[in-house]
């Protein structure tokens, strides 16, 4: 019979992997709730948003990871049903690695300020701008090896500057949601 500590042990890594699990799914939920643009408008980053939340920087970070591997290897966990490397190595891939950084500068921002409201919403609006600038740079990349050159304003135009409000919008519900969750997580 396994001793206490052990058996705890094991039940919190398993708890660990199956909550990663379930907000990696979530984050792909939210993926296909999509509205098709030149880059399209989903809830990914309002998942992302609520793994790193309600999990907390490491197991949140994991989710993301996850979820990319996933979409990564084929599975359709990203906008429009959708995956495979094309995706990610296509011009709009950037901001999705840039969910990941996002969730990585997020996850450094909880272990070095003070937990709080403040704190959360800084993390979300810093991780949020990780991903527009990723996304940013290598979307004018691919766009110009493949099309020719593009200013940054009117890459901007069209993958920032609309998504503004609308992310604003999602911060501000993984905030409020990722405190009710919490609580049983």
């Amino acid at each position: 019979m396994p001793d206490t500590a052990a058996g705890t042990r094991s039940a919190f890594q398993t708890k660990d992997i199956v909550l990663i699990g379930i907000f990696a799914a979530l984050i792909a939920v939210c993926s296909w709730i999509s509205i098709p643009t030149a880059v399209p408008f989903t809830l990914q980053t309002f998942g992302v948003f609520m793994a790193v939340e309600v999990l907390g920087g490491k197991r949140g970070t994991l989710s993301v990871l996850v979820y990319l591997l996933l979409g990564a290897v084929g599975l359709p966990v990203f906008a429009g049903f959708t995956g495979g490397m094309g995706i990610i190595t296509g011009s709009t891939g950037g901001y999705i690695v840039g969910f990941l950084l996002g969730a990585m500068i997020m996850w450094l921002l909880e272990t070095v300020l003070p937990n709080g409201t403040v704190t959360g919403i800084l993390s979300m609006l810093a991780g949020l701008l990780v991903c527009y600038a990723l996304g940013t740079l290598w979307f004018m990349w691919v766009f110009t090896k493949n099309s020719g050159p593009v200013s940054l304003m009117t890459v901007l135009g069209w993958c920032v500057i609309p998504f503004i409000i609308p992310d604003l919008i999602k911060i501000a519900l993984a905030w409020l949601l990722s405190r009710r969750l919490r609580r049983y997580v």
